[in-house]
């Protein structure tokens, strides 16, 4: 019975670090949105044409074909200024809401865990529907990878509380 005590504990503190490693990724990532979502409000879409036809040229000069930067180039030159704010704005407040919910979430704010675990799920949710229009295996990644830390971050959350209203009874 104590062996098998032991491996559950081994296996919950594996998750717990699991999970804080999982939503520092999710914080960084956010991170990463807001500052691409700042430099898509400060650059125009002719110099991020340029910029993408620089960090080609190499690649389309060994391979004429290469479908990655063929994609990049052509991407590129569609982009147009009011497509550029509305990822600007999309990248701002999509990673905006996912720091200051991991921020909240590391710091042990019981109340954030479900807005971290709904805003997960409407990523997620819209991701699906991404995928109804072409299949990605980034995007598949991205939506399993934001399915496990929902797991991980209800199983903290369900953790938490029971912590609390364990401390609450042994106050009262």
């Amino acid at each position: 019975m104590g062996r098998c005590n032991d491996l559950d504990m081994a296996i919950s503190r594996r998750l717990d670090r699991t999970f804080r490693i999982t939503v520092a990724l999710k914080g960084l990532d956010g991170l990463l949105e807001v500052l691409a979502g700042i430099a898509l409000l400060f650059v125009s879409p002719s110099s991020i044409n340029r910029i993408i036809q620089r960090l080609t040229a190499h690649e389309l000069a060994q391979d004429p074909s290469d479908f990655v930067a063929r994609h990049l180039l052509h991407s590129a030159s569609q982009l147009s200024r009011g497509a550029t704010l509305y990822a600007a704005v999309y990248l701002l407040a999509h990673g905006a809401s996912k720091v200051v919910l991991v921020v909240l979430v590391l710091r042990n704010k019981l109340w954030a865990y479900p807005w971290m675990i709904a805003l997960l799920l409407s990523f997620i949710v819209y991701q699906l529907y991404q995928l109804t229009s072409g299949l990605s295996v980034w995007l598949i990644a991205l939506t399993l990878f934001d399915a496990f830390v929902v797991w991980l971050t209800w199983r903290e959350y369900q953790s938490k509380r029971k912590e609390k209203i364990l401390a609450e009874a042994e106050v009262a």
